[in-house]
This record gives structure tokens, sequence and C-alpha cells, in this order.
């Protein structure tokens, strides 16, 4: 999987189309507070940081299932969005992650 819209050595074979994967997380309580300390006090928040990577992995992993599941061998082009969505006292991180599912070989030399 590359963010970039190539693969150094190799060459496209065949587009197999733009796949994608969610992934919500939940924010419970502490998260929350915790973050919260850290708006006011400054610094990072480690319990969200490590929601959002597994929000990414989790996203990047059911990326990779698609794309194998299509047939593809290489993801192209792969951008992550992320957004939190919060409202009757809830907060839940949201990772979307999309990229081109396709085949590559590698350039003869």
């Amino acid at each position: 999987m590359t963010t970039t819209p190539e693969v150094d050595g190799y060459r496209v074979v065949k587009n197999l189309g733009i796949i994608g994967a969610e992934c919500a997380f939940g924010m419970n309580v502490f998260k929350d507070l915790f973050s919260s300390v850290s708006d006011i006090v400054g610094g990072r928040s480690g319990a969200i940081q490590s929601t959002l990577r597994d929000a990414r992995t989790a996203s990047l992993t059911d990326l990779k299932r698609e794309a194998y599941q299509k047939g593809a061998n290489a993801v192209i082009g792969v951008s992550l969005d992320y957004s939190e969505f919060s409202g009757g006292g809830k907060s839940m991180l949201f990772v979307a992650v999309t990229g081109t599912a396709v085949v590559i070989e590698a350039l003869a030399e």
C-alpha cells in the first residue's frame, strides 16, 4: 500500500477500482476527561493518539483485505481521512481510508 499513484520499479497491469474501509472508535468518559485536561494544560493526549492509531491500523487492515478479495497485489493512491463526531455526551473518532486496488508487476531490467 502506498499513498503515491505508482510504485517505483513496478507497473500497473490491471486497475481493479476504488476500494475503501471505515472504522469508528468510541471515546469513553476517561479518554474524554484526559483529553480535556490536555486541552487545558497543553500537551498531547496519549489516550486519543492511541485510539487514532488503532482506528488507522484497523482501517488499513480492512483495506488490504478488500484489495486481496478483489485479486489485487497492491493499493495505490491511499488516502486517510479523520473525523470526530460528538453529541449527546458521546464522542466517536472516525477514520475513512480509500485507495485504488491494482495488480502490479516488476519492470523488466
